[in-house]
């Protein structure tokens, strides 16, 4: 059994309580603040499907179906938005080239989501079967493998190799991210910075990229580019510690995936190193026990605790710290035409934060 490291200790990055008071949700201002972001988007999402959906000619016959399955969900293409407002305008004619990155983006992502979903055992993922149980772990790890090599072979159509060279080191970063979290697993041996590391490279990097391709295919000034790129970064951290919060505090039946694998698959994430911390040193080997598989997990128990802790507040804490870095990352660049977009999707995510907060 492993033995309880130490996590260092997690505390807010601003406010004096280190809580945040909860705040009752606003549907029609949520509503609002999604359109005025992603409305602008329709044109673009619209041409990325019909893009994505022609891609599925380019694979063995035998495949195209799951190709299909994988491609014909109804996420949130985030990523391929953060392309497209990185590189945004103004309303008009929709890049091509955008258009192809963007893809190229959303392959890699979802051929991270069906390897994810082997490694979690998960059974639900955009509210229907994963590709795992519906094709079984074998085929889909290799229909994951086909969807990132399709993802390079879009990348080379480019006339230089910039872009090539961009995702495929961000694809081997996103493997690498995977990869430690995965020999981590059942271990307490992990520490906040650990966490954080592997948090920047599985999730941050991939929103990272997103926002560097839109911004460098649109010709924007190196100084913006790079100021986009580093607003992706800390968003996708907020995205994966609020991801971390949904696991144990969302209901499946709205989020639409498997929940509650973290515990079960021994996978120390944020809410779960604030609870190893604060908790009484007979609990925490409790606990531990059910990280590293020598007990079963009791999630409804730790749930309850983490309620008492008031674990959810400190967490999100970490969430709107890593919102306010994304905001400061464009402070200097108020006049572009992204800028007021990005910011939007900044506070599309803190309502969703204080959303799941109210349901919890």
């Amino acid at each position: 059994m492993s033995s309880v490291a130490s996590p260092a200790p997690i505390r807010p990055a601003y406010g004096e309580s280190g809580r945040t008071e909860p705040t009752a949700p606003n549907p029609g201002a949520k509503l609002s603040a999604f359109a005025g972001v992603f409305g602008p988007l329709g044109p673009h999402l619209s041409e990325l499907d019909v893009f994505l959906h022609h891609q599925l000619a380019s694979f063995e016959p035998e495949i195209r179906a799951m190709a299909d399955y994988c491609i014909d969900t109804s996420g949130k293409r985030l990523r391929p938005a953060l392309v497209f407002l990185c590189g945004w305008r103004g309303p008009g004619v929709v890049s091509p080239d955008l258009v192809r990155v963007a893809a190229v983006v959303e392959l890699v992502h979802l051929a991270t989501l069906v390897h994810d979903d082997i490694m979690d055992e998960a059974d639900v993922r955009r509210s229907r079967r994963t590709a795992a149980r519906e094709f079984g772990p074998t085929a889909a790890v290799l229909l994951g493998d086909a969807l990132f090599a399709h993802a390079l072979h879009l990348a080379t159509q480019f006339p230089t190799t910039e872009i090539c060279a961009a995702v495929s080191e961000s694809t081997r970063r996103v493997c690498a991210g995977e990869i430690v979290q995965t020999l981590r697993r059942g271990s307490t041996n992990v520490t906040r910075a650990d966490y954080d590391r592997i948090v920047d490279l599985k999730t941050a990097e991939l929103f990272r990229v997103s926002c560097f391709l839109g911004a460098r295919l649109a010709g924007f000034e190196p100084g913006f580019v790079e100021a986009a790129s580093r607003f992706g970064r800390h968003l996708g951290i907020a995205y994966q510690i609020y991801d971390d919060l949904v696991d144990f505090f969302g209901e499946e039946v709205r989020i639409g995936k498997t929940l509650g694998t973290d515990l079960a698959s021994g996978k120390l994430t944020l809410p779960l190193l604030a609870l190893l911390e604060l908790l009484p040193a007979v609990e925490r080997a409790g606990l531990t026990a059910e990280i590293t598989g020598a007990h079963p997990p009791q999630p409804a128990l730790r749930l309850r605790q983490m309620r008492e802790l008031e674990v959810f507040g400190l967490v999100a804490e970490a969430v709107q710290s890593e919102i306010a870095a994304a905001a400061a990352a464009l402070a200097a660049w108020p006049t572009q035409a992204p800028t007021p977009l990005l910011l939007g999707l900044g506070e599309l995510l803190r309502a969703q934060v204080s959303a799941l907060r109210s349901a919890a």
